[in-house]
């Protein structure tokens, strides 16, 4: 495959309280399934050449990538690569506070019973390794903090740039790889 396709969940409770989602199981918003329907529609137009998708377990990429798949026929399945960083004792706490943007600097900081950058960093660099080799044209439905180190894959990045870098929610981003 010389390219893949790349998804954030639609809009969650969460995104809307302005909480730190992270590994929780948080729900779509009614405005999160039509932004996945709305994609859905995109995607079914001659544009793309998307043959199969991978998803996050968690329960808000998954109804997202449910509702594409259903919608243009592109057979899905969840990759748990594909979860979340677990942000541990900084889930469910405002998304801008200052001690959790100091704390996400650390890259090698499990939050307490959570996962580091550094981790989370080594599994999204092995499945796009793997992706690689695959055959097929893929988009994967995945996570704000997931997109970041997609993106840092393809280029070099400082960690000011790791941090600020954003998806909005349903947004389709294309990633090339280099021969």
């Amino acid at each position: 495959m010389d390219h893949f396709y790349f998804t954030r969940h639609g809009q969650t409770t969460w995104n809307v309280a302005n909480k730190i989602c992270g590994a929780t199981d948080v729900d779509l918003t009614d405005k999160g399934r039509l932004q996945a329907s709305e994609l859905g529609i995109k995607l079914s137009s001659n544009e793309y050449d998307i043959e199969e998708i991978l998803y996050s377990p968690l329960i808000r990429a998954a109804d997202t990538a449910l509702i594409i798949s259903e919608m243009t026929g592109i057979p899905a399945r969840p990759e748990p690569r594909l979860t979340e960083q677990c942000f541990g004792r900084w889930e469910g706490t405002p998304r801008d506070g200052e001690d959790f943007a100091k704390a996400k600097a650390n890259f090698l900081d499990s939050f307490g019973d959570g996962e580091s950058m550094m981790r989370t960093g080594q599994r999204i660099y092995n499945l796009l390794d793997e992706l690689k080799t695959y055959d097929k044209t893929v988009l994967l439905v995945a996570h704000n903090g997931i997109a970041r180190f997609v993106r840092s894959y393809f280029e070099d990045l400082t960690n000011e740039q790791f941090a600020r870098f954003g998806i909005k929610n349903c947004e389709i981003m294309r990633f090339d790889f280099k021969e």
